[in-house]
């Protein structure tokens, strides 16, 4: 299927790994250019090494965290050309006891997961606005809708992510411009399989039973009971931001977890 991304500028944060890596790659293998962002120089070049035999792909690092830094890779992005795409997926997560949060821990969940995205959105969003079409995709999780006890931090900060896409998507009306969320599930990234190598050493059981077990006690809702794969939730990030008739919507790829029927 042509989604019409042939040399749109593209620009991924936190696509050094994961869920961004893929999205790239995916952009990529559409024809589109690409622009990599990682923290590290060392991340961004070995990504884009990985990534250039795919097509036109150029990064930059940066610590989104700092104003000046995000406003650096605008730059660097607007210098390659105007920027089509928008994908801000840059976030942690971890668990933690919610009495155990400092309201620093909160103010740093807030600053990686949300303002990060704003930094960028803040720049980009009138540039596109003034051309009078583009599209941004914000990635959130299924945890901003069905909040995680162990992980309360990060789902409120999820939570935060689908109010901001919906309030930005207010201000394209009447233009070509979009703006989107999609919330993943339980996702396989380089990530998540170190916190589970983690919990398998210290449980001293397989890695395979800890995840079987995982969907049993903590995702019994999960109806394909599995990790969802990196390269699924970046088919879905690209599907959305190339539609030109998808605008404010919350787009789910989480293996039915949350249950209902919108």
């Amino acid at each position: 299927m042509d989604l019409g991304l042939k040399d749109k500028l593209v620009l991924v944060t936190g696509s050094g790994s994961g869920i961004g890596k893929a999205t790239a790659e995916t952009f990529l293998k559409e024809g589109a250019r690409v622009i990599i962002h990682g923290l590290t120089t060392d991340e961004v070049n070995a990504c884009v090494k990985d990534l250039s035999p795919l097509g036109s792909v150029v990064g930059k690092a940066g610590n989104l965290t700092k104003a000046d830094e995000a406003i650096a890779l605008c730059d660097f992005a607007q210098q390659q050309g105007d920027i089509d795409v928008l994908v801000n997926n840059v976030g942690v997560f971890s668990v933690k006891a919610f009495e155990d949060l400092t309201d620093e821990d909160w103010m740093q969940y807030f600053d990686i997961n949300v303002l990060t995205a704003v930094r960028m959105s803040r720049v980009l969003l009138p540039a596109m606005l003034k051309r009078g079409v583009g599209s941004i995709v914000n990635l959130a999780s299924e945890a901003g809708v069905k909040p995680l006890p162990q992980m309360i931090h990060y789902s409120v900060t999820k939570t935060a992510m689908l109010g901001l896409s919906r309030g930005m998507a207010e201000l394209t009306k009447g233009t070509e411009v979009r703006v989107n969320s999609v919330l993943p599930g339980p996702t396989w990234t380089e990530g998540v399989k170190a916190y589970f190598d983690g919990l398998a050493e210290q449980k001293g059981e397989p890695l395979d039973q800890i995840i079987q077990n995982y969907f049993k006690t903590d995702e019994p809702t999960s109806l394909i009971q599995r990790f969802v794969q990196a390269d699924e939730v970046a088919r879905t990030i690209v599907t959305v931001a190339a539609n030109k008739a998808v605008n404010g919507g919350a787009h789910r790829v989480e293996g039915g977890i949350v249950r209902n029927i919108l």
